[in-house]
């Protein structure tokens, strides 16, 4: 197979792999992280085999989903091997999906690819913006948690353990995760999508919390 072929194949396996996701890690999440992670690739001159592999791979092995405590990748690798890639195409990959995810935000981000980078940043831009928001509520829904609890505090994890096992509600996961993003993206063109993406999250979470005190009345007397 040359490389074209590969790349749908795996994007063909894929697609299959998350058909039935409610958790907002669904096939047309990755599908955007794919298209993203291309036209940043196009921009920035990097090696478009590597980064189209990670992006369609990313959430293979993702420690949400999985029994694996980190994220390694096992699936994935064992994926690329069934397609007798070279062992360094094969390790390129891995190591960016090992290292793609957030883990909080006081952890060290340990990516080191300009692949990597790429890959990190189309990921992080579909946890923002308006798909962001849909993104937040429908996990959130999917484990179980409450949308808001007044008596709740963000938490900034200083350590994955902290942030994994966090049962914190979606309101606090903005001020956790998702409007850290911005200026955690690595590429300009990145930076320049994050923009307005951000601005979309705190127009919508000033909208909310305007709701949310307005429906606070007193009772009638």
């Amino acid at each position: 197979m040359n490389q074209r072929e590969i790349i749908q194949k795996t994007a063909d396996y894929i697609k299959q792999e998350f058909s039935d996701d409610s958790s907002g890690h669904d096939w047309r999440h990755i599908y955007r992280v794919w298209q993203t992670a291309l036209y940043i690739c196009n921009i920035e001159k990097a090696d478009a085999f590597i980064v189209q592999l990670a992006a369609l791979l990313h959430d293979l092995d993702d420690w949400k989903f999985n029994d694996s405590e980190d994220g390694t990748p096992l699936r994935a690798r064992n994926w690329l091997k069934s397609l007798n890639l070279d062992s360094s195409t094969i390790d390129a990959v891995c190591r960016i999906i090992e290292r793609v995810s957030y883990k909080g935000a006081g952890v060290e981000d340990k990516m080191d690819s300009l692949e990597g980078f790429i890959v990190q940043d189309a990921d992080r831009l579909d946890a923002i913006g308006a798909i962001g928001i849909a993104r937040a509520f429908a996990y959130g829904g999917y484990k179980n948690r409450p949308l808001y609890d007044p008596d709740s505090s963000p938490q900034l994890h200083q350590t994955f353990e902290q942030y994994k096992n966090s049962k914190s509600d979606t309101i606090n996961h903005f001020h956790e995760k998702l409007l850290l993003l911005k200026d955690k993206m690595n590429t300009a063109a990145a930076r320049r999508i994050a923009e307005q993406r951000h601005e979309v999250m705190i127009q919508f979470l000033k909208q909310f919390m305007d709701e949310i005190r307005n429906a606070d009345f007193s009772p009638p007397t």
